[in-house]
């Protein structure tokens, strides 16, 4: 009955492998709750008790957050809204379950000159080429994808998914345009400028040029080169990549890829545009999604505003 279920979300609602493998996961645990092996699992071993009873187990015993405890309440939910549609119960034991509250913390952004020193970056001790660059980084191989995946994250707000599933194909240099498939494999067109058509006409003319003799793991655009392969780029790798270039140019705690998403949004609110050309953008479903920047924004604004008007701190201007 699960592995239908997760049959029916991989296949004809067209989820993601790792969304799949996370609602598993969460029906998963579930079951073990229940002392069920999930192929064992039958509608009339599961009450709304059960569940209220789960996740207070979660949350006092596990020590789960409450933002972990709605991802999994979530995912039984679902579970039970197809098992409606399918016949399989009278009614949705988890309609009436209310998820634990979850505050939702504003989105951490880097600032536009950290990217600038990231994308230029030379590490102290380091010597320098004639063109600026640090030999380090001119000597390394990978230095171009490096630089190539920063300013995509950076340029085009694409998820970290997204970026992995780039192939050649969904770019067009001529009209300087990236198809970028999201959730779902929702298609959206994304404008690139001249410089990063440039970026991305040098990586792959490199590319090329290493792995004509070379055995081509899969059809990703963006490389990882190890040994006598170019396999296709993991998800670990890029979050490496992203971290160890922004860790040495931010002082943020977290420096992942997503960090760049958000970056790339803000930079944008904040250089004048439109809510709704950012949502397009970014690929959001509901516009509620993107406004969490005008409100990052607003922040931003009001720190800069109380540090610098003299009246701000109710100050007065006569006293001296």
């Amino acid at each position: 009955m699960i592995q239908h279920f997760l049959d029916y979300i991989a296949i004809e609602r067209k989820y993601s492998p790792r969304t799949v493998e996370a609602y598993r996961d969460d029906l998963r645990d579930f079951c073990t709750f229940l002392g069920l092996e999930p192929d064992e699992f039958q509608t009339d071993l599961a009450g709304e008790d059960d569940i209220k009873a789960w996740m207070l187990y979660l949350i006092e015993e596990q020590k789960q957050s409450p933002r972990s405890v709605k991802r999994k309440l979530s995912a039984l939910h679902s579970f039970y809204k197809w098992l409606l549609r399918q016949g399989l119960v009278n009614k949705d034991i988890t309609r009436r379950i209310t998820p634990p509250k979850v505050d939702k913390p504003l989105p951490v952004f880097f600032r536009e000159e950290e990217v600038n020193r990231a994308l230029n970056s030379t590490p102290q001790g380091v010597p320098t080429t004639e063109t600026g660059r640090s030999a380090k980084h001119t000597d390394s191989t990978n230095v171009l994808r490096d630089e190539l995946i920063i300013s995509l994250l950076y340029q085009t707000g694409m998820r970290q998914a997204e970026l992995l599933g780039l192939t050649d194909a969904d770019i067009d240099l001529a009209q300087g345009q990236i198809r970028i498939f999201g959730k779902r494999r929702k298609e959206r067109i994304v404008p690139i400028g001249p410089s990063l058509v440039e970026q991305i006409q040098t990586y792959i003319q490199w590319r090329d040029e290493q792995t004509v003799n070379e055995q081509m793991v899969n059809d990703q655009m963006i490389k990882s080169k190890t040994g006598a392969f170019f396999p296709g780029l993991t998800k670990y790798t890029l979050y490496n990549i992203v971290r160890t270039r922004m860790g040495e140019v931010s002082t943020l705690k977290k420096h992942s890829p997503h960090v760049l998403r958000h970056t790339f949004a803000t930079t944008m609110l904040d250089h004048g545009a439109d809510i709704r050309t950012i949502q397009t953008l970014l690929g959001h479903a509901s516009l509620s999604t993107t406004q969490v920047y005008t409100h990052t924004t607003f922040e931003q604004i009001k720190r800069v505003y109380m540090a610098t008007h003299p009246r701000a701190k109710g100050q007065n201007d006569d006293q001296k």
